[in-house]
């Protein structure tokens, strides 16, 4: 079996996932912290933004590729995709320019939440339509 799409969108989203630990780098380096945040406030954000982005994108592509093995439509999945690398960007944007609300959080946030309601759902009921033939 192979899974084309759930490897595009890993791979968007890797490289995204490598900006923002790039970004984590050079605050590193300009602030001389190798370890921790040292209490630079930007520093703080850019770790957090980054591992913000590794805690959802691992949950939804594994409900991704779940799904895409399991005969989801390309367009609902190509559909989930977009909006979960588009979420994940408004929400890096949003958190990287102030720790407080802000549209691109509260956006981000909200295309990542649907996505995965969306997967998970999808793959409950495909499990059910299977007949409960893998339940022991």
């Amino acid at each position: 079996m192979s899974a084309p799409l759930t490897g595009f969108y890993a791979g968007l989203l890797v490289l995204l996932l490598l900006v923002l630990a790039g970004r984590v780098s050079l605050l590193r380096g300009r602030h001389g912290v190798s370890l921790g945040h040292g209490n630079e406030p930007n520093l703080v954000r850019a770790i957090r933004v980054h591992a913000n982005a590794v805690e959802w994108a691992l949950p939804m592509l594994m409900l991704f590729l779940a799904a895409e093995l399991d005969g989801a439509n390309r367009t609902f999945l190509h559909g989930c995709g977009v909006l979960f690398v588009v979420s994940r960007l408004a929400h890096a944007m949003g958190l990287s320019r102030t720790s407080k609300s802000s549209s691109g959080r509260f956006w981000g946030m909200a295309g990542s939440y649907i996505v995965i309601v969306l997967l998970a759902g999808w793959n409950i009921v495909a499990f059910a339509r299977m007949g409960l033939r893998y339940w022991p």
